[in-house]
């Protein structure tokens, strides 16, 4: 392994490399075009960043690469996944809902990668925010996905304008049969990982006899504290639900895309720093999003697709962890012919009281754009609000905005301690988060 590549992987928290990931490197240096059939879960984004990274001259002041996702979900989790190797390497993420003065910016400070929707970067093309002409390298994540979502056009419109473009690697979660012809690929090598490897499921069916929803609440209530995706296939059902689990006291989250963005980010935050162990959502949630410790997957409605149903799966059993997917089932409901009734049944507690989370969401009015980082967050929170380090959880620092997790007991008497209190001389803006 090359000395930058052990280093990126080192800073990711990653000991070495999964084997469908030194099968992209390799590929992708010796092959102009190449296709990665694999898994949600089989570490494909990490395996993918690094085959670019491999390729960066940092010494170029042009975009070298530009990577395609279909989500902005999936694109901050890119973005995520690439912060993490600790490269040095200039990167600027694209996707609605962020503010497009903050991207123009940012692409104006000659970045090396750039990730984004197809909608979004084809938009900062047709103002000029950004030069294609001399990126060598296009990767489309979720290329299957992409093209679901009905993206053929923006994304033909964007190879227009990458003229310079030496190699493209597509990933896909499926087979692809025909790829299309604006992507101008002749003889791609397949990269195909492994479904069994990449996740470690075990699958339950749980009897409904009488009312679902309680099935479903007594079903939360046998996880302790462990988290939990909800799917659901409607917006509404999914604001309804999480709603009636609030009202028998279970902290959860409503995740689907009728939720402004900021509602989105702020919704999966608070389920990742554990804030609620419980998130109910639709199919939005089955694709892009990487939160580790996802134990349980409640289908709560069947899925619609086959698709649908392993991408729901997916975000459990991942890299090697334990999970465990719950299908409901009657007398009278009728599995889709491509969903198999588990062997194993599953038997709900008799309760579904939850502990009450230890975490709670601090709402700070300042972020990176502010200049305002983990550090200095972590040192206004110990000195000026006194909590210690056991009473800080995770630190999410964005554009504008910025988001703790603080020990629940110690929430009430840090707001009143640190109102109008300033962080770098600057004013800020303290609530719980809602």
């Amino acid at each position: 392994m090359k000395k930058y590549i052990r280093e990126a992987l080192s800073a990711a928290g990653h000991s070495e490399l999964l084997p469908i990931q030194e099968e992209t490197i390799l590929a992708f240096d010796s092959h102009n075009e190449v296709i990665l059939q694999s898994a949600t879960g089989s570490g494909k984004t990490l395996a993918f960043l690094l085959s670019i990274l491999s390729k960066i001259d940092k010494d170029s002041d042009h975009v070298q690469a530009i990577v395609i996702a279909p989500t902005r979900e999936l694109c901050i989790q890119i973005d995520s996944v690439f912060r993490s190797m600790k490269s040095g390497i200039k990167v600027s993420t694209c996707y609605g809902g962020h503010k497009m003065g903050d991207e123009k910016n940012s692409l104006a400070e000659n970045p090396l990668v750039v990730v984004g929707t197809p909608g979004r970067l084809l938009d900062h093309l047709h103002r000029r925010n950004v030069d294609l002409r001399e990126t060598e390298m296009l990767v489309i994540d979720e290329f299957d996905k992409c093209l679901e979502l009905g993206f053929s056009e923006e994304m033909s419109e964007i190879m227009k304008n990458l003229s310079g473009l030496q190699q493209k690697l597509l990933t896909s979660a499926t087979e692809m049969e025909e790829i299309p012809a604006y992507i101008q690929m002749k003889k791609p090598l397949l990269v195909k990982g492994s479904v069994v490897e990449a996740l470690s499921i075990t699958e339950w069916s749980v009897n409904v006899k009488k009312d679902v929803f309680e099935t479903l609440a007594r079903t939360i209530g046998s996880f302790g504290n462990e988290k939990a995706v909800v799917f659901v296939n409607y917006r509404e059902v999914s604001d309804d639900l999480s709603d009636r689990l609030w009202d028998l006291g279970i902290h959860n989250v409503s995740y689907h895309g009728g939720l402004e963005q900021e509602d989105r980010e702020r919704a999966l935050i608070k389920f990742t720093n554990g804030t609620a162990n419980v998130l109910v959502c639709t199919d939005l949630g089955s694709r892009g999003l990487d939160i580790p410790d996802v134990k349980h997957i409640v289908h709560y409605q069947y899925p619609g697709s086959e698709d649908a149903y392993i991408h729901r799966k997916g975000r459990t059993g991942r890299m090697g962890a334990e999970g465990n997917s719950y299908l409901f089932t009657s007398e009278e409901s009728q599995l889709p012919e491509y969903v198999e009734l588990p062997k194993k049944e599953f038997t709900p507690k008799s309760s579904y009281d939850l502990e009450v989370p230890f975490w709670e969401t601090l709402y700070i009015s300042g972020g990176k754009k502010e200049k305002i980082n983990k550090i200095d967050i972590v040192g206004f929170l110990s000195k000026i609000g006194g909590l210690k380090q056991v009473d800080i959880g995770l630190i999410h620092v964005k554009d504008h905005r910025s988001y703790v997790a603080i020990n629940r007991d110690r929430m009430g008497r840090l707001l009143s301690t640190i109102r109008d209190q300033k962080i770098k001389g600057k004013k800020m803006r303290f609530a719980k988060c809602r």
